[in-house]
């Protein structure tokens, strides 16, 4: 199942720019550019994260964190604004958001901020991580496989990390590379790197007795699934 962003910022190019980026890490995002559609759409629909802007066209972006918060949602929240005041920023996680960005800001970084809060969300902000006989110590950034520690280098840590967090989606080589490697891979043609990585990732989990959760989607990239 896909995560759904909304994003609520006024300025095309950079609501183009964010939307675009998100898509292209696999998630569904919607889009609009003022106080009123966003309040609407936040009504409407439920969405794993709102990524809003504090000044907007008709109100605050503050006043979208205070509705979701009176409508008891669950959904993320990232402010993001040109203001680099700390009141500012105390206001909007006073309100309720989750987490801040000042402008400007690099697209990895709020896609990595996203990432964290969704898996906060989905683990309840468990200090750990299951999956089956997998278990992720996210402080200590420690892997055990029925009950056994194994030995991940850091990289492969991460995309377990982030295999897990986002189980059953199709994970793009690129969403995979710009989330794990940042931006330095941005324009890279060949994704033989990650293959090598998973297919380290994938022996170390099976040699410590996982099953094989990690299947190649051709053509596409891969998916961390059970069924």
């Amino acid at each position: 199942m896909s995560m759904k962003i909304l994003i609520i910022e006024d300025e095309p190019a950079l609501q183009a720019s964010i939307q675009k980026y998100l898509e292209h890490q696999g998630f569904v995002c919607e889009a609009v550019g003022d106080f009123k559609k966003g309040k609407e759409k936040i009504n409407a629909f439920n969405y794993d994260c709102v990524v809003v802007d504090i000044g907007l066209p008709f109100g605050s972006g503050l006043d979208i964190v205070k509705e979701l918060k009176e409508i008891e949602s669950t959904t993320g929240i990232i402010i993001i604004s040109a203001r680099n005041s700390l009141e500012d920023k105390l206001q909007g996680l006073e309100t309720g958001s989750d987490d801040y960005l000042t402008k400007p800001f690099h697209l990895s970084e709020l896609n990595a901020r996203i990432n964290a809060i969704i898996r906060r969300k989905s683990f309840g902000g468990s200090k750990t991580i299951s999956f089956n006989e997998i278990k992720l110590y996210v402080d200590a950034m420690r892997v055990t496989v029925n009950e056994k520690t194994i030995d991940l280098t850091d990289k492969e840590y991460q995309l377990l990390e982030y295999f897990i967090v986002n189980q059953r989606r199709v994970l793009t080589k690129a969403a995979i590379a710009e989330h794990i490697w940042g931006d330095e891979y941005d324009q890279v043609s060949n994704y033989d790197f990650i293959y090598t990585h998973i297919k380290n990732l994938r022996k170390k989990l099976m040699d410590a007795g996982a099953a094989d959760y990690i299947k190649t989607v051709y053509g596409t990239g891969y998916r961390f699934t059970d069924i």
